[in-house]
């Protein structure tokens, strides 16, 4: 299990940084300020912070109405879930 700390600290700094993302994007977005490019919250999701963005997305009340990210964030994670699941069994 010691090889796993390093592991679920670096998910653990992902999702961090995905989740203080949406919060800088809605702040941006009601501040009408450059964004933060949706192609960018997908790539930190993929990369390990799903699980981030999507916490951000509904404690900002941000990006709640757009398809894409009701449905590909949540499959992202279901995805990510399941791998590590795999690895670890």
């Amino acid at each position: 299990m010691d090889s796993f700390k390093p592991f679920l600290c670096i998910v653990t700094l992902i999702n961090a940084f995905a989740f203080i993302l949406m919060g800088i994007d809605k702040y941006k977005s009601k501040h009408n300020l450059w964004r933060i490019s949706e192609k960018t919250l997908f790539t930190v999701s993929i990369l390990g912070g799903a699980a981030g963005v999507l916490i951000g997305m509904y404690f900002f009340r941000h990006k709640t109405k757009h398809i894409s990210f009701i449905w590909g964030i949540p499959i992202i994670l279901i995805l990510q879930v399941a791998a590590v699941y795999y690895i670890l069994t």
